[in-house]
């Protein structure tokens, strides 16, 4: 069978449950580097925001760790992997989850999302939506939200080098995700993260096939951000290989032209969504996101 038909069928049965449930998808959402899952002017905003909008919607705000402070600190220092299967062993034991979520990842939040989408099928994401999301990585630190003096704790260690096991395996989420395309061979070889779920060194069949298995990949990029760089990465563009100025876009890229991760696929079957804002990194108004999120992907 197609996979264009399989997953129309997989979308209507899934229509079909949620009509006969009249309860409304529920929504994740994972924040970034130097936020938290409760903090009232970002997730705990988005959150009410949601629930706002979609009346007796179930939002869980992931919390990594058992307090603020050890989100906050697990957002810069702990293996993103071990994020991930924390996420995937607490997603597979909420209840109500059971029959799919809407999924909106923030920043770091947008890749590390699309790891779990990849990684662990049950429950199912329906439609993942990544605001920011450096999902071909990023080369530069300029802005490093949260306290100063972790800001620059990464940026030494990063500038020490970022596919150190040193530091990459003990859990810097930033060098997790760090892409030189000064030095493609080693950054391949040696990320523990992002050359994984990119499918960089060889393919995974079972990532693509889950992947496939979305409803839509909503990728977010902000036209003025000053904190991803580059900012092409938030729509899976990125630097051509061997230096740091001439910029590839998604169609160019071995991801798609080869449909390692299936974006070509998902492409074709009209799942993917450019959205943009004329802002700097996930600088937003709350209409716009009512109007491109909220209106067109959760309700």
């Amino acid at each position: 069978m197609a996979i264009a038909v399989k997953w129309f069928l997989f979308s209507l049965l899934a229509g079909l449950m949620a009509k006969a449930s009249n309860e409304p998808v529920p929504v994740v959402i994972w924040h970034g580097m130097g936020d938290s899952c409760c903090n009232p002017l970002s997730m705990g905003s988005i959150k009410k925001l949601i629930e706002k909008h979609i009346k007796d919607v179930y939002v869980l705000s992931l919390e990594i760790g058992s307090s603020i402070e050890e989100d906050t600190l697990n957002g810069f220092f702990k293996n993103v992997n071990d994020q991930v299967a924390m996420v995937c062993s607490q997603l597979a034991a909420d209840k109500k989850l059971a029959g799919g979520y809407n999924a909106i990842g923030f920043s770091q939040g947008g890749q590390f999302l699309r790891a779990v989408a990849q990684r662990c099928p049950t429950p199912p994401v329906l439609n993942l939506i990544s605001v920011g999301g450096q999902q071909q990585g990023v080369f530069g630190l300029p802005h490093c939200p949260g306290s100063f003096s972790i800001c620059e704790a990464v940026r030494k260690l990063l500038n020490q080098g970022a596919y150190v096991p040193l530091i990459s395996i003990q859990g810097l989420c930033k060098a997790e995700y760090w892409h030189d395309p000064l030095n493609e061979a080693e950054y391949q070889a040696k990320s523990v993260f992002l050359a994984d779920i990119n499918q960089e060194n060889s393919v995974n069949a079972t990532y693509k096939a889950n992947l496939l298995k979305l409803k839509n990949l909503v990728l977010v990029q902000f036209l003025q951000d000053t904190m991803v760089i580059p900012r092409e990465s938030e729509w899976f563009g990125y630097y051509i290989p061997g230096q740091d100025k001439k910029l590839y876009t998604m169609y160019e890229s071995p991801l798609y032209l080869q449909d390692k991760l299936g974006l070509k696929t998902l492409n074709d079957t009209g799942r993917i969504t450019f959205l943009s804002s004329d802002s700097d990194h996930l600088q937003f108004t709350e209409q716009w996101f009512i109007d491109n999120i909220i209106t067109k992907f959760l309700q």
